[in-house]
Formats: C-alpha cells, sequence, structure tokens
C-alpha cells in the first residue's frame, strides 16, 4: 500500500482547473487518474487506521496498591492480639504481686526445719513475721464459707505445735523416717482426717484420726475426734538396709545384719504378705479431750494458715501446689 513518502517520488505536473467549465485543462500526469483516486483512498485508509491505532493503545495507570503481573494481592487480615499475649502483657496487681512474694519467701524459710522440729529461734521468727504479714492479706476473709478452698489434701509444711514434736522426733531414730503429715478436708461429709506417713527397711505404715468438724464461725471450726487407725504395716518383700546409720554421733556398721537378714529372707517375705494382708486397727475416741477447734487466719487455692487451742501455727501447702516444688 501507497504512502505518503512514496507519493512525493512519483513525477506529475500540476493540476489546473477553471470555475467556468470545472474540467481539467493539464495534460494527462504519468500516473493514471483512477491511480490518483486509489491513492488518495489509500492515503485516507491509512490515516484512519493510524488513527484508530491511536485510540485503541491502551492507557496504563498507576494505583497506590501493588499488584504482581498474576493479579492483586489477597487482602491483609488484620492483626488482632490474642488472648495469651493480651495475659502475658497485662500486669498483675500490687497486692497479688507481694501476696506471692510473702508465700514464696515463707516456704523457703522452712528449709531444713524438719517441719518446724529443727528451726532456731532466729528463723521461727522470720517465720512469724512472714505469717503476720500474709494474715494481714488473707484474700479469703470468711473461710469457711469459701469451702471449695477448703476442700481436699493438705501437707503440713510447718508448725509450732509441741505436741507434734514427739512424733517429729521418731523421724530422728535410726531407719525411721516421717514420710508426710497431712490433714484431708471433705466439705461435702464435713469431715476430717489427719494422717502420718512412716517408712523404714523393713515396713511401712500410718497412723491417722478421723473426725467431724461444725462451722462456728467465718474462721473458726469446731473439730470432734471419733476414732484412731493404725495402719497395716505394709512390710516390704526384700528388705533392704543400708551399709551404716549414725546414730547419737556414732556411725553403726550393718553389714553384719544384712548378712542376717539374708538369710531369712524367704520367711520375711512371707511374713509380709500375711500381716499386710490384715485390716488396720481402729480405736475409738469418745472422751472430753476429743476436741479441738481450729482458726483459719489465711486461705487462697494453694496455702492454709490455722491457729489451734494454744495459739500453735499451722502451715498447709495444697497436694499438688508448685509451693511444693523445691
Amino acid at each position: 500500500m501507497a504512502t505518503v513518502s512514496q507519493l512525493n517520488n512519483f513525477p506529475c505536473k500540476t493540476l489546473l482547473t477553471t470555475q467556468q467549465h470545472h474540467k481539467f485543462t493539464s495534460k494527462p500526469s504519468i500516473l493514471p487518474l483512477n491511480s490518483i483516486k486509489q491513492t488518495q483512498n489509500s492515503i485516507r485508509k491509512s490515516r484512519f487506521l493510524t488513527l484508530k491505532s491511536i485510540r485503541a493503545r491502551p492507557v496504563f495507570q498507576v494505583r497506590a496498591v501493588e499488584d504482581d503481573e498474576f493479579g492483586p494481592d489477597k487482602e491483609e487480615e488484620p492483626v488482632t492480639e490474642s488472648a495469651g499475649v493480651a495475659v502475658a502483657e497485662e500486669e498483675k496487681p500490687k497486692e497479688v504481686v507481694e501476696i506471692e512474694s510473702l508465700k514464696k519467701a515463707l516456704v523457703d524459710s522452712f528449709y531444713g526445719t524438719d517441719r518446724g522440729l529443727k528451726a532456731t529461734s532466729e528463723t521461727r521468727a522470720e517465720i512469724v513475721e512472714l505469717i503476720t504479714q500474709l494474715e494481714a492479706k488473707n484474700p479469703t476473709p470468711a473461710p469457711t464459707e469459701a469451702l471449695p478452698l477448703l476442700n481436699g489434701k493438705w501437707i503440713l509444711a510447718y508448725t509450732s505445735f509441741p505436741g507434734l514434736f514427739p512424733l517429729l522426733s521418731r523421724g530422728q531414730l535410726p531407719l525411721v523416717k516421717v514420710e508426710e503429715i497431712s490433714q484431708t478436708i471433705d466439705t461435702e461429709s464435713f469431715t476430717v482426717q489427719n494422717s502420718v506417713q512412716f517408712s523404714g527397711p523393713l515396713a511401712s505404715s500410718s497412723i491417722s484420726t478421723n473426725a467431724k468438724f461444725e462451722v462456728r464461725s467465718p474462721k473458726q471450726v469446731l473439730i470432734k475426734f471419733q476414732e484412731g487407725i493404725i495402719g497395716t504395716p505394709q512390710l516390704t518383700d526384700s528388705i533392704v538396709l543400708p551399709e551404716n546409720v549414725e546414730f547419737l554421733g556414732q556411725k553403726i556398721d550393718l553389714t553384719p545384719i544384712k548378712g542376717l537378714l539374708t538369710s531369712v529372707q524367704d520367711t520375711a517375705s512371707s511374713v509380709a504378705k500375711t500381716i499386710s494382708s490384715q485390716p488396720p486397727l481402729k480405736l475409738p475416741l469418745s472422751n472430753s479431750n476429743a476436741e479441738s477447734w481450729l482458726l483459719t487466719t489465711y486461705l487462697d487455692e494453694d496455702l492454709r494458715i490455722s491457729r489451734g487451742d494454744a495459739g500453735s501455727v499451722f502451715v498447709l501447702i495444697k497436694e499438688g501446689s508448685a509451693l511444693l516444688t523445691p
């Protein structure tokens, strides 16, 4: 197809026209007339295609959102803080922080006291001071009205009750150990069980008392003991003794005794099975001294502080609490 620049190369003469006859008076040009018409049509057609291509050219616009070549990105999800993060960032109330600090300091002060038996006067004074501060911040002003908190098994961590010291001192005898002293409260049946567990190389046993309790005030309960129970000794099938024990500052060699026990091992195993199958011994308690009152001065989900008849203090930790972990 001819273009404008190509047409300029063809030799031609100027065409003259008259107004009267409207006829061409010039001589025929080298190009035929119909060729000129075709050329003019080509020019118009070329100009039309050029304008059309310009109109059809796409217009690119710059958008604020950056899209990739495969389409727009997915909408970003709003960032929300999870509940865990919110809780972690939330500061605990000052009162709670102080109580936790006092509880930790109190439990740490029990170290090496053997539940109070070996506590020095200085340590006792420190413990009394910490107990007094905790009692002043008691989060449960009416413990007897918070029965779900009272319910469960509580492990004795410290006491100033002298009546328990002879029992605790049995743990100082050779081969005898006081494993645990506990108090289990059942708030549905209003019963209390105090229990002491012993262990030794030959057997393990327990002594416990069962009692009923009555609520007398928002902090005080009356305990009425009903019976004492001597648990059946659980003798071991195999008797294990240490090489030596220390008694009154002297080491006693147990090697000769171990040799003797080895010779009667089978007999001891038979006796152990027979005794262990017997029921525990129950002793009724019906005298007037089988009553005691208990005042709870501090109570939360982990720790309980109570005072007895003579003002003796008992600090107990709930079974399963992290405070029991050294």
